[in-house]
């Protein structure tokens, strides 16, 4: 299965929700998410990630989630798999074990709807901003890239401020941290 997705940093959060109510479309309650990234060894910021697997370890409500991204078309186009895990501490010391290494932690409150085909989802990132992604899960074969121009349609008809960005919210985050 492939996740392909669209990622906007939001001007204003709330002309952000004023528009999904006009099209019907209401957020859920927010979730707080506890997400840990890692990086291959040897692998580092600025270099290609395309056919490169990356883990993150999630953990919402105390529960915890395994997920392995590997970007295809793009870093935000990637073949996914993502399972429940019983222990955070012990699946880290596995990731490590793995060849993996931690890089950086990402903290958000997520707000999700359900789109025809798809996901909305207004993420608040700590030390970022509010963001707004649009995912949809696909099948091999499908051009990640020509979904991510009819999300990308969907987003430009709500007419509200927002810039693109092709960045994963680990490297938005880091980038952030640099700059500190």
């Amino acid at each position: 299965m492939r996740e392909v997705e669209v990622k906007y940093r939001v001007q204003d959060r709330e002309a952000l929700l004023v528009a999904l109510t006009a099209r019907g479309i209401e957020p859920g309650p927010p979730v707080v998410q506890d997400d840990q990234a890692y990086a291959p060894q040897g692998w580092s910021y600025g270099d290609s990630r395309i056919g490169v697997p990356f883990v993150r370890l999630r953990t919402v409500d105390g529960r915890h989630t395994f997920t392995l991204k590997r970007p295809a078309d793009n870093a935000l186009s990637c073949d996914e798999y993502e399972t429940a895990v019983a222990d955070r501490e012990q699946m880290h010391t596995a990731i490590l074990a793995m060849g993996f290494r931690a890089t950086v932690r990402v903290a958000k409150v997520r707000r999700t709807a359900r789109l025809p085909g798809g996901e909305l989802c207004v993420d608040d990132v700590a030390g970022l901003g509010t963001f707004l992604e649009l995912e949809r899960i696909v099948g091999d074969g499908v051009p990640g890239e020509a979904v991510q121009a009819e999300l990308a349609a969907f987003v430009a008809s709500l007419g509200i401020g927002v810039s693109r960005t092709e960045e994963s919210y680990d490297s938005l985050v880091r980038a952030a941290l640099a700059s500190a």
